[in-house]
């Protein structure tokens, strides 16, 4: 861990943040950062405690003057994305991440950086150790597995908090307010497949989708940014319709919340075939790479002779299977009606898996509109069905209907537009906020959400702003200040 981020200002949050990057996080993998906390709760005398789906919950009384102001909870989630680049050697298992400061942005070594949410977690932690910085009482609620299924929130049981006001430390723009967000559901596509044996005379060949940004399904699809799924199965029609290609294996994406990056497949062609399949290839090759020449820079497409498969896909089905890939939704499905610059629905194809027998299809797809959510994920499953697949819909979770008359947010308004002269963004996001699931439970609790700049989540690219951070730092403490009377 470089010494460089901990003499980083504000001190107290970067410490902290180095501190929570030295434990292994991984969703659904979250039992060293519960322990993490407890100790570091416990060890500040304040009352620490699991509930039973083992969210972490620490109690810090008000400060001198502040017994009359309401109680708040502040809220972040303790599981980061775990996603690497291919040429990267990190176990996430065992190392802490490798951060290094480059200008104005914090980074990690080929890795995710874990700033969505440890900076929002970090920034809690610095509130409950410090001594001299004034503040209601706090419930500092720490929630599991956010990344993938929102169980820690949706698990979380009504009359355990007792706070009034919710500040939801996740969104990654520091010159918005967030009030509202998309909720989600994971489309799973499966289905089993006969192999068949490779036809003699045939050549062996493996394709790489490589060099895409990434980033966030949910705040970054909009962007117009290469999904490795889409661009590998394009390459796979083509070769099918026009020389017969057969494909052995497909491995491509990984996380549902993140734009696949990647994508490896092993195919064979007739030997008949090989100079003018490689000479289309290249063709449509440029072409992909003239489209996004300008969102994609470093796109890599490769295709090279390797050793023959030992077996192929079965031909029926592997043509189904290119077909409904390539007429699934993917990206922007429909833009919001009612906020300008809003997506409403959307959906990624996170992952194919196409190996041994199994095909397996892993979708995430998003929306504001309950109804629009379902009528995406239906259009979706009949897309799949209609080539024989299994298809599971499941981890459905509300969004966040926004507040416009929220008191807080007249709050949070007021103070930025004092610290920085000009008014914030007051937005609804295209992302999974957990503020959606926890006013399920806590219907009457008033909800806001804010955070620093932090860029390319849920990638490698991901960077946080320093510059932000000092900004953001400022605005939690004069909020903290300023919480209503009871």
């Amino acid at each position: 861990m470089s010494q460089e981020i901990r003499n980083l200002e504000p001190k107290g949050l970067w410490n902290k943040f180095a501190d929570l990057n030295a434990v292994p996080r991984a969703s659904k993998k979250e039992e060293r950062v519960i322990e993490f906390m407890k100790k570091f709760g416990e060890n500040l005398g304040l009352e620490t405690f699991e509930d039973e789906i083992r969210n972490v919950i620490i109690r810090k009384p008000a400060t001198k003057g502040m017994e009359n102001r309401k109680t708040i909870v502040m809220q972040g989630h303790l599981d980061m994305v775990h996603q690497k680049n291919a040429d990267t050697n990190f176990d996430f298992d065992t190392q802490g991440i490798d951060m290094y400061v480059d200008g104005d942005w914090v980074r990690a070594k080929g890795t995710t950086l874990g700033a969505d949410n440890g900076l929002g977690v970090a920034t809690i932690m610095a509130v409950l150790e410090s001594t001299n910085l004034a503040h209601p009482a706090i419930e500092a609620l720490f929630t599991i597995d956010e990344e993938t299924g929102m169980t820690g929130a949706m698990g979380l049981k009504g009359g355990i908090l007792k706070g009034e006001i919710l500040l939801n430390l996740d969104t990654e723009e520091d010159d918005e307010i967030d009030i509202g967000c998309a909720g989600g559901i994971d489309v799973t596509a499966t289905r089993s497949y006969h192999v068949e044996e490779v036809p003699e005379g045939s050549v062996g060949y493996a394709i790489k989708v490589k060099g895409l940004k990434g980033g966030h399904s949910g705040m970054d699809i909009h962007k117009g940014l290469g999904n490795a799924n889409k661009i590998m199965n394009r390459l796979l029609f083509d070769g099918f319709e026009n020389f017969g290609l057969q494909v052995a294996e497909i491995n491509g994406g990984g996380l549902r919340n993140a734009i696949p990056r990647e994508s490896v497949a092993t195919v064979i062609i007739s030997e008949m075939f090989d100079e003018a399949y490689l000479f289309d290839m290249q063709e449509i090759i440029n072409d992909i790479k003239q489209e996004f020449k300008t969102t994609e820079p470093n796109l890599t497409i490769e295709i090279t002779k390797t050793a023959l498969p030992k077996n192929v896909m079965d031909l029926g089905v592997q043509e189904g299977l290119i077909r409904a890939l390539y007429a699934a939704q993917n990206g922007v499905y429909r833009m919001s009606a009612d906020m300008e610059n809003l997506v409403e629905t959307s959906n990624n194809i996170a992952r194919v898996s196409v190996q041994n027998g199994e095909i397996e299809i892993k979708c995430l797809t998003r929306s504001s509109v309950e109804s629009s959510k379902m009528d995406l994920a239906n259009a979706l499953r009949s897309t799949f069905e209609l080539i024989g697949c299994e298809v599971e819909l499941s981890g459905s979770y509300p969004g966040w209907t926004p507040n416009v008359n929220s008191e807080i947010l007249e709050v949070l308004k007021a103070i930025y537009t004092k610290q920085n002269g000009e008014e914030p963004k007051v937005v609804a996001c295209h992302a999974g906020l957990e503020c959606g699931i926890l006013g399920t439970h806590y219907p009457d609790m008033d909800m806001i959400s804010f955070g620093p700049t932090i860029h390319g989540a849920h990638s490698p690219d991901e960077r946080a702003s320093i510059k932000s951070a000092q900004k953001y730092w400022k605005f939690v403490l004069e909020i903290l200040e300023n919480i209503p009377v009871k």
